[in-house]
């Protein structure tokens, strides 16, 4: 089944360029040049991952975001300017599961495309062999894409349901920022440390909004991350 891609940007040399290319790879492509066009296309029709830029006319990539995950997961990667490192962070606090700074190659833009569309294929396939994760009042279910927490449902993204995946499979076992790169990213894929700690600190919320004694993830400053033993 050929996958859809929703790219939103105020560039139509962007939006030209980049169809061109995500086409040519077999990819189904739908193009905005604002979000409240994006959000109301994309409520109507729903695409597999959708590519946002921040700064964008009428509603930003980051307001669009925020909409967005009022109703769903969708897979988002954020293309935002070399200088908005706040931009940023802010993004991948509010979910978005990847970004790329402008310039860019469209060999890595469609490489980024490909690791989170087989981040959610991993988790969402039937024939996915992982096993249920049970620690304490946690439940991971891979093949739903499924995370309670005392029987409340956590709403993660791929890349958050990853990286929680990857610490609780093993309680107590301390994983480095490299580590939980490789988990949820895939080895060929550069990310920021700090890319991670933003993943995290999302985790923290959502599971707090639920349970605001949750303290099961834990940071060793200057080594990593571990889930508590039970």
């Amino acid at each position: 089944m050929v996958e859809k891609i929703a790219l939103v940007d105020d560039d139509r040399n962007i939006l030209a360029s980049v169809t061109m290319a995500l086409e040519a790879e077999g990819y189904d492509v739908t193009t905005y040049n604002n979000g409240e066009d994006a959000l109301s296309g994309l409520n109507k029709s729903a695409v597999d991952l959708a590519v946002l830029d921040i700064k964008m006319p009428r509603m930003d990539g980051m307001e669009l975001l925020k909409r967005l995950r009022d109703d769903n997961e969708l897979p988002v990667i954020f293309l935002t300017s070399k200088d908005d490192e706040i931009d940023e962070m802010l993004g991948l606090r509010m979910g978005a599961d990847d970004y790329i700074t402008k310039p860019f190659s469209q060999r890595l833009l469609i490489e980024r495309i490909r690791a989170v569309l087989r981040r959610r294929s991993s988790v969402e396939s039937p024939e996915d062999d992982k096993k249920i994760v049970r620690r304490g009042d946690l439940l991971l279910d891979p093949t739903r894409h499924l995370c309670a927490w005392k029987g409340d449902h956590v709403n993660l993204t791929v890349t958050e349901f990853l990286l929680l995946e990857a610490l609780a499979r093993r309680p107590g076992l301390v994983k480095n920022r490299d580590q939980l790169i490789d988990a949820a990213y895939g080895e060929h894929i550069y990310v920021d440390d700090r890319t991670i700690d933003s993943h995290i600190k999302r985790l923290r919320r959502k599971f707090k909004a639920v349970d605001d004694d949750f303290s099961e993830i834990e940071t060793l400053y200057g080594i990593g991350y571990r889930y508590r033993t039970e």
